[in-house]
């Protein structure tokens, strides 16, 4: 057998064997991941539209460049990865089905969301910035930070 057959072969047997190992363990607990990633991406898409009444008057913040917009949709693209990633067995374990419930609900308004700044229709971000905010909100009724194995003195499953 030549060395590069060898060689693919074997790589090929460690990759099977990884495969048999079991969910990995997340790289940050849930907590972190929604303080670190979660809530500052959805801070990026919610501060694209605003309303805002001060002292000097009113002012409307909308995306005004095309950077602004593929800002946005950034932000939505990776809310959508986060709540897949929230579904994975690591972070699942030790929660209820509403776990992947809400998740699943992050998915459908991040894709929304995406779809909105697609169409660079400040109006529907703004709508389904609220939506979203809904969403993470019934979801941290149930889960608060201080509840999961994390909270417990438990390592992330």
């Amino acid at each position: 057998m030549s060395k590069s057959r060898t060689l693919i072969i074997t790589a090929a047997i460690g990759l099977l064997a990884g495969c048999n190992q079991g969910p990995a363990q997340p790289e940050k607990t849930v907590q972190q991941l929604m303080a670190q990633d979660v809530q500052p991406t959805a801070k990026i898409y919610w501060d694209a539209v605003q309303f805002i009444s001060d002292e000097t008057g009113d002012h409307d913040i909308k995306p005004e460049t095309d950077a602004d917009w593929a800002k946005t949709k950034a932000a939505a693209v990776k809310l959508q990865e986060l709540a897949a990633l929230l579904r994975t067995p690591g972070y699942t374990e030790g929660r209820g089905a509403d776990w992947t419930t809400f998740s699943n609900s992050l998915t459908e308004v991040a894709k929304l969301a995406e779809q909105a700044a697609d169409e660079k229709n400040p109006d529907k971000v703004f709508e389904v910035g609220g939506t979203m905010y809904n969403v993470c909100t019934a979801c941290h009724q149930i889960y608060p930070a201080t509840t999961g194995p994390e909270a417990e003195g438990q390592k992330a499953a």
